[in-house]
């Protein structure tokens, strides 16, 4: 088939003559069902650039697998260049954040940047010869079982621009679902918000604490983002506030990394009971300002649950020392700039800033019930079976494992559609031959 197609969905058109306008309508409506014939073939569509979708593109092209990224944004790795923090660091050494087959260089800082990983994605993209097409934001995918195809349409921006839209026609044997759980911000509905006469964000589009000193704050949400974003508020001078409802674990960098590197010769409950030795040694009981511990080891919620430890940048100590304020009560409603809490507790403030996480928006767009992606839009099986669905459709970094999780899901999926791909002619040469040819 054709390469490269469009169809353009026009906005209202400008005033013409009747005659010139049905003209006008005429030839578009031409267009539009010619390019409608038109469709993109790829062997492997994977939708998302960012880390779990570069891996996957990076193992195929190793394995001499053409792959095509569609990205909705106008950049890979958008997470780390639009929606993170100034002081933003991984939590993660070097040697467990790097994607496969391109290690971190020895120079490198052993917790990179925001920007430097950022950088980093950009040349594992160059290096591997990954192919992208960016600002293309799915909207429909959907299986062919006549073509044994996945169908997929992309719409982006005319290069002409003045509102038109086109979308793109793809179709491709092998589908990767790499979106990610970030695609899609969640603020959770507060009666009275809308009329707070204060600065309300959303962590992904806070960078610093610029011009929030001696302002009261409150930050809702306890997890990494919201507990560093509260240690960034406080260190700069701003009266800080954070809601802790749920229990969490508090670990420091070091901590959660000697786990990582014991997780390869110790089970898993051993290397909890070792965690929450280290973690009392350092913190003590956490409980005793608000911080309350699970029942159930961290490195076992971390493999079994959503949840993540929480890597203390030093706002535990800012919580002791009274600088950071815990409210352990759910946000229940505003009045002015007035917050009442579930305790009925009421507290003014100056700026709310909601670290309560994000949605992924898979379900929007995958037409497919083959039972791979939960009501969620995340990964519906548990690891390890949760990368390969039917019909050449396989998720990559869809469930909650982090960037190593990203690494293990790019390499089994890689390795699969490659396998696939060998066997195909065998098959088509043996069906042939079953039908007299």
């Amino acid at each position: 088939m054709a390469r490269g197609g469009a169809l353009r969905l026009p906005t209202t058109p400008t005033p013409l003559s009747s005659r010139a306008h049905n003209a006008s309508l005429g030839g578009r409506a031409s267009a539009m069902a010619a390019a409608a014939a038109v469709t993109t073939e790829e062997d492997v569509i994977i939708v998302g650039a960012g880390q779990s979708g570069l891996a996957v593109a990076a193992c195929l092209s190793l394995r001499g697998v053409r792959a095509l990224v569609l990205e909705r944004d106008d950049c890979v790795g958008s997470l780390w260049r639009k929606r993170a923090y100034d002081r933003l660091h991984l939590h993660l050494a070097k040697k467990y954040s790097a994607l496969p087959h391109a290690p971190h260089p020895d120079s490198a800082p052993t917790y990179l940047h925001r920007d430097e990983y950022a950088a980093y994605l950009d040349g594992y993209a160059a290096r591997f010869g990954v192919r992208t097409r960016l600002r293309r934001e799915v909207r429909c995918a959907r299986y062919d079982p006549g073509a044994a195809r996945w169908e997929v349409e992309a719409a982006a921006a005319a290069a002409g621009g003045a509102g038109e839209v086109v979308v793109e026609r793809y179709a491709a044997r092998f589908l990767v679902v790499a979106s990610g759980e970030n695609a899609e911000k969640f603020v959770p509905e507060v009666p009275g918000l809308e009329a707070f006469p204060g600065k309300v964000m959303h962590a992904a589009e806070y960078r610093s604490a610029e011009g929030m000193q001696g302002k009261a704050v409150l930050v809702v949400g306890s997890g990494n983002s919201g507990m560093e974003i509260a240690y960034d508020l406080a260190a700069a001078g701003a009266i800080t506030s954070i809601v802790v409802r749920s229990e969490l674990h508090l670990v420091t960098k070091e901590i959660w990394n000697v786990a990582m590197a014991l997780s390869a010769y110790l089970p898993v409950w051993v290397i909890d009971k070792l965690v929450l030795l280290m973690c009392a040694v350092v913190f003590g009981d956490t409980s005793r300002h608000g911080l309350r511990r699970p029942a159930v080891g961290p490195f076992t919620m971390k493999l079994t649950t959503p949840a993540y430890p929480v890597v203390d940048v030093g706002t535990y100590a800012k919580i002791r020392t009274g600088e950071i304020r815990v409210l352990p009560a759910a946000v229940k409603s505003v009045r002015g700039n007035v917050v009442e809490f579930g305790d009925g507790k009421r507290h003014p403030f100056d700026a709310i800033v909601f670290a309560t996480g994000y949605r992924s928006t898979v379900t929007h767009w995958l037409k497919s019930e083959d039972g791979l992606i939960g009501d969620d839009g995340m990964a519906a099986r548990s690891y390890p079976e949760h990368w390969k669905g039917d019909n050449g459709l396989y998720c990559a970094g869809m469930v909650r494992r982090g960037i190593y999780g990203s690494c293990e899901d790019a390499e089994l999926i890689a390795g699969d559609i490659s396998k696939l791909l060998l066997l195909r002619p065998q098959q088509e040469q043996e069906q042939e031959q079953g039908n007299g040819f």
